[in-house]
């Protein structure tokens, strides 16, 4: 069965396919700048007989009005002859979508229905900057893959299990009941995989976890028997971590001053907060490689960067720590966490009353796959677990389809 895994973004497309049950993708590729006569397509097919062996890759540039047009440029790649992997659009039985924002509707993958899209299409106010793209994807995708089972997973949906006492905010009532302002929770799907992956490592089920997801975008969750008790992230993905270019946590009465003595607009602030703060804020630069090369070189900026990236992922470990009462392992993943060994260093610092050894010469190796960076008297795990959230949409898109 083919399951054709779609991440589509305002001016991008990510995709993989997966010749379930196998689980590793038999193609990847990303299209970008679509709607540009400069957009970008980058697409690898694997080789399954022989993992070792590095993808075949075609690079494209050339103009996509829209994502329709990038999707059919997908599709002409997919059945292209002789690297072919479908004989025709028709074959794909399955196309999962990546939703961002499910509300409190959706706590599980859905079959996408008219009325599931008019409820995306409701929730565009509460992320404006993902779910209308991702809305676009599922009409795209419906008219080119006209036969496929169109399914949502939504990145909000493992935080449903949080308790009230975790989502709600101490604001009138009314905000919650008539308006549903209250923390929702993002990077689900992650979440989600990487707990999964850590229970199973280490044969827990009911695990006391603590993910710990670094990218551009960066939150955590704490997670116990395989359920979302609480996360960084709340009414949008603005709060939390510090990330790229957002700010995460900070105090409402700097926005009241930014939009009344300072004379900022709701919009001018809306873009400090989500593109202009966070690392980019601090350093000039939201790349975390740019950044370590600009600390080893001695810069003050970068160094004071670093230790508030840190130290605010400290913070949320201590708190998660009580919500868990106690911590069988933390887990680090995604682009940052996958690969940043400065960044692990500097918050395993001084841990050790949480149980945390770091082990840093194993921090410093470059290794593929989940690996374990703890010292042997360490009480609580530290492992770094590549994220697959592709992965996990396909694998929740087929339990769905086979009840």
């Amino acid at each position: 069965m083919n399951i054709f895994v779609l991440n589509s973004g305002s001016s991008s497309i990510k995709y993989q396919l997966f010749r379930w049950p196998a689980e590793r993708p038999v193609c990847s590729g990303l299209v970008e700048r679509v709607g540009s006569a400069q957009a970008t397509i980058t697409h690898q097919v694997f080789d399954l007989q022989a993992p070792a062996n590095p993808p075949a890759e075609t690079k494209l540039t050339l103009p996509l009005a829209d994502h329709e047009a990038g999707l059919h440029e997908v599709v002409r790649l997919l059945t292209a002859a002789p690297g072919g992997i479908i004989a025709d659009p028709a074959d794909i039985a399955i196309v999962g979508h990546r939703v961002v924002h499910g509300g409190e509707t959706y706590a599980a993958a859905t079959r996408i229905t008219p009325a599931v899209k008019a409820e995306i299409k409701r929730l565009f106010a509460l992320a404006p900057l993902h779910n209308p793209a991702n809305y676009v994807g599922i009409e795209v995708a419906e008219r080119v893959f006209a036969q496929a089972r169109q399914v949502a997973v939504f990145d909000t949906a493992f935080h449903q299990t949080l308790p009230e006492r975790a989502f709600r905010y101490a604001l009138p009532t009314a905000l919650y009941t008539e308006q549903r302002i209250r923390k929702y929770g993002f990077h689900g799907t992650s979440h989600q995989y990487v707990a999964a992956q850590a229970a199973a490592y280490l044969q827990k089920p009911d695990a006391r976890l603590i993910t710990i997801h670094l990218g551009n975008g960066c939150s955590m969750a704490a997670v116990r028997d395989g359920q979302s008790l609480d996360t960084s992230m709340g009414f949008s993905p603005l709060a939390g971590l510090v990330m790229g270019t957002r700010s995460g946590d900070i105090d409402p009465s700097v926005l009241l001053y930014l939009l009344g003595p300072l004379g900022y607009t709701a919009e001018q602030v809306n873009t400090l907060l989500n593109k202009e703060s966070g690392m980019l804020g601090l350093t000039g630069s939201n790349d975390m490689r740019d950044i370590g090369a600009a600390l080893a070189a001695g810069d003050a900026r970068a160094a004071l960067a670093y230790d508030l990236y840190a130290y605010r992922i400290r913070q949320y470990i201590g708190a998660y720590t009580a919500v868990l009462n106690g911590l069988d392992a933390i887990v680090f993943t995604a682009g940052v966490g996958e690969n940043d060994a400065l960044v692990r260093s500097r918050v395993c610092e001084n841990m050790e009353f949480f149980g945390l050894n770091l082990d840093e010469d194993k921090n410093q190796q470059r290794l593929p796959g989940l690996r374990e960076l703890n010292r042997p008297e360490s009480r609580v795990k530290i492992l770094v677990i590549p994220t697959a959230e592709e992965l996990e949409i396909a694998r929740q898109c087929a339990d769905l389809l086979s009840r």
